[in-house]
């Protein structure tokens, strides 16, 4: 099944025509929001580097299940 999203405003414009896996292997600081200066905290705190680093970290996964789980029951 193919599926697109529109992640233009999610994403800084030098980054907005790449495809889901370049987007995955570039930089944190691709995401819109995110500086170089948070890029680099994140690097030095949990050793993020790349978009990809920051979605499979076991903590923000916690994190974030532990959201779904609290928004599923309400």
């Amino acid at each position: 099944m193919a599926v697109s999203a529109d992640l233009a405003k999610q994403l800084d414009k030098a980054y907005e025509d790449k495809t889901v896996a370049e987007v995955l292997d570039s930089p944190v600081a691709a995401l819109a929001g995110v500086s170089e200066g948070d890029a680099e905290k994140l690097a030095a705190a949990f050793g993020i580097k790349t978009v990809r680093d920051l979605g499979t970290n076991k903590y923000f996964r916690l994190a974030a299940a532990l959201n779904d789980l609290d928004a599923a029951g309400k």
